[in-house]
């Protein structure tokens, strides 16, 4: 059969692997954009023997592209039945278009194939869930540009001992991976540099999720709608800007988990499948981590806002500056889930107008019969009080203002 391609999924990508021109071919008729995958690096998982020098062979005549598992690419790893293979968390197909078929078709292929090759596909794993994370890597890079304050910014303007020690570490972390996009290799001397990193990262990400609980608190206790406010506006800063440094954090651990893949792929290969399944394992536990901390965030600044709502009759300017607030940490919250790949909606809040609650109150004290009947004259004047004494102000402010130009004059 002509045109024959090797499908392997880990759960989050799905590597091609065949001669360049069928696995160009296959990317186009399916539409799926794509990017090099770096077969040259799976030389040292491959063992000794006859069978290996088949599968080397045939590994340094083929090409390799990575696609992000999206909902297209989903349906296609389900249209072709990739299988489990014998590498846990890895499944396996391959494909092929005979004669003038213009669809690609499963088939099977026998022993001494590349796709007998456990160590090929525990290492293709490996490459697979590091150009994962490089891309999630490069999606917080964006995140972190189109905000206002940058993350450097933001660590700058700190203090915290902590936070400088990230910093450093970041540098240190950028210079491995550049030393490894050069040499194509984590050697001992490189990840030597960087084996203490995880635990400063990992400090300074526990450090920036209490600063978010801290946060969420103090809106809870407050319940004066002024201090509410002025909680809300702090808050949206303060978010913003601890988002921006938890951004940072898990784009250094993952860069840290390339790195370590890399280590281990050219020390131990037979490790490599294990090593890559714990540090998808850590990594999830980190993005659920964030998600409940997160999510805590917007729960409180959703009850704020509804708090706010339910009180603008006596405080028509504190309470819609609440709901924006909320609306704006809720947006920053949004955004920096999609960019972790954690899923998720959540509908903006609406400021509830002046008017519509005087006359919603109206409509409900009249329902009560006679006494609603007080209720609402007393709420009247109380509104009419109060509208009185705010016109008052501002007419003394624009006379002041008036007769201080005519003294000038």
């Amino acid at each position: 059969m002509d045109n024959e391609i090797q499908l392997i999924s880990d759960g989050d990508g799905l590597a091609v692997i065949g001669h360049p021109t069928d696995v160009e071919q296959f990317l186009v008729a399916e539409g799926l954009p794509s990017r090099e995958l770096g077969l040259q690096r799976l030389g040292t998982a491959l063992h000794a023997g006859a069978a290996a020098a088949q599968v080397g062979s045939e590994l340094a005549a083929n090409s390799g592209r990575w696609v992000k598992l999206t909902k297209e690419s989903a349906q296609l790893v389900h249209r072709h039945g990739l299988m489990p293979s014998k590498t846990p968390g890895v499944s396996h197909a391959m494909v092929g278009k005979p004669g003038s078929i213009k669809s690609w078709l499963q088939i099977t292929k026998g022993p001494g194939s590349m796709a007998a090759s456990p160590a090929l596909l525990a290492g293709a794993a490996g490459i697979m869930a590091q150009l994962a994370m490089q891309q999630t890597m490069n999606e917080i890079t964006d995140y972190l540009a189109a905000i206002d304050e940058k993350v450097d910014d933001v660590l700058r303007a700190q203090k915290d001992a902590m936070l400088a020690r990230m910093i450093g570490v970041g540098f240190v972390i950028e210079e491995s991976m550049t030393i490894r996009e050069k040499r194509g290799r984590v050697d001992e001397i490189t990840w030597s540099k960087v084996q203490a990193a995880p635990a400063t990262v990992a400090e300074t990400q526990a450090y920036a999720l209490r600063q978010l609980d801290t946060i969420a608190e103090k809106l809870e206790r407050k319940t004066n709608i002024g201090d509410l406010a002025k909680a809300a506006r702090e808050a949206e800063s303060g978010a913003r800007e601890w988002l921006a440094v938890l951004a940072r954090c898990f784009q250094l651990q993952d860069a840290i988990a390339v790195l370590e893949l890399d280590r281990v792929l050219d020390a131990t290969p037979d490790e490599v499948n294990g090593h890559r399944l714990g540090l998808k394992t850590a990594r999830q536990n980190r993005i659920e981590l964030i998600s409940r901390c997160t999510e805590r965030l917007m729960a409180r600044m959703d009850a704020a806002a509804g708090k706010a709502n339910s009180k603008v009759l006596l405080n028509p300017m504190d309470s819609p500056a609440v709901v924006q607030s909320s609306n704006h940490v809720s947006i920053a919250v949004v955004d920096f889930h999609g960019r972790l790949g954690i899923e998720g909606t959540r509908q903006a809040s609406e400021a509830r107008g002046w008017a519509d609650a005087a006359m919603e109150l109206r409509d409900r004290a009249l329902e009560t019969g006679a006494d609603g009947v007080d209720v609402a004259r007393r709420v009247g004047n109380e509104t009419f009080d109060l509208a009185r004494s705010a016109t008052g102000k501002l007419s003394g402010r624009l006379t002041e203002r008036v007769f201080g130009r005519r003294r000038d004059d």
